[in-house]
């Protein structure tokens, strides 16, 4: 059914269709994306006020260092591929949070966090990168206003949607919120489909790569991932993901191409 309500708004609405960058996949987006960045740093600026940045510097230094090359790498893949213009709007932060959790997160406009409780597996600064290539993947590949558009048309339908992002409506708020996750007395994430996951590991891969990491590494560090569930519930960061053999199959496919086309060559 949404699928046919996706169609049938793309035929008429053109400007809610675009495209996801590398793989080519069409989608729907219908929020405007000065809208999701305007949200993405208020809801940022309260994370921050409310949680605890880390006073490791050590550990804040890798995590700023890590996320400053996927961003450069980001922004190479963009000038070189005539999309300059998209990440105009970017305002790159990169903070680590003290929480056990195994988790980190990317909101649009290059907004991250990365969790304490995820550097144990990471390791090291190409770990680390596996890590943060991913979720910064979501956020370029506009993943959260894709989630977003879905989860507006079942929540007030299509002619209500402009009212309820004119007024930023409660209801609205906390749909920003269950998509990023940013909130637990928000309930349950609303999940990354597996299409979004597998984009994401794809992208990631290629961003990592272009920074200068090994993408091998991604190997390892989702190896670790699966190892570490040890049959309790996974994790956050693995609670709406691929299996761990589907996942790690598909890295391994991926690899040669993408050290093909995107490794720096010194």
């Amino acid at each position: 059914m949404f699928r046919y309500i996706a169609l049938s708004i793309c035929i008429f609405s053109l400007s809610a269709c675009s495209t996801v960058p590398i793989t080519g996949r069409s989608q729907l987006n219908l929020i405007p994306g000065s809208s999701m960045l305007s949200m993405s740093l208020q809801q940022y600026d309260t994370f921050l006020k409310e949680h605890k940045v880390s006073t490791n510097m050590e550990q804040t230094q890798m995590v700023k260092r890590v996320g400053a090359k996927i961003q450069h790498a980001v922004e190479r893949y963009f000038a070189s591929s005539g999309l300059k213009e998209q990440l105009d709007n970017y305002k790159w932060e990169f903070n680590l949070v003290e929480d056990k959790q195994v988790n980190a997160w990317c909101m649009p406009g290059g907004k991250v966090v990365v969790y304490t409780g995820i550097l144990p597996i990471a390791i090291d600064d190409a770990g680390l990168a596996v890590v943060m290539g991913h979720e910064i993947a979501h956020a370029i590949a506009e993943h959260g206003n894709e989630r977003m558009s879905q989860g507006l048309l079942a929540q007030v339908g299509g002619t209500a949607l402009s009212t309820a992002l004119a007024t930023k409506s409660p209801a609205t708020q906390q749909l920003w919120m269950s998509v990023y996750g940013v909130g637990a007395q928000y309930g349950a994430i609303m999940p990354y489909g597996r299409m979004q996951e597998s984009e994401a590991d794809h992208l990631g891969l290629v961003f990592m790569t272009m920074a200068g990491y090994d993408p091998n590494v991604a190997i390892s560090f989702w190896e670790r991932m699966a190892a570490q569930k040890g049959g309790k519930a996974p994790a956050e960061f693995l609670s709406t993901h691929p299996s761990d053999a589907t996942r790690i199959a598909n890295i391994k496919r991926l690899i040669p191409e993408v050290i093909s086309k995107y490794a720096v060559h010194h």
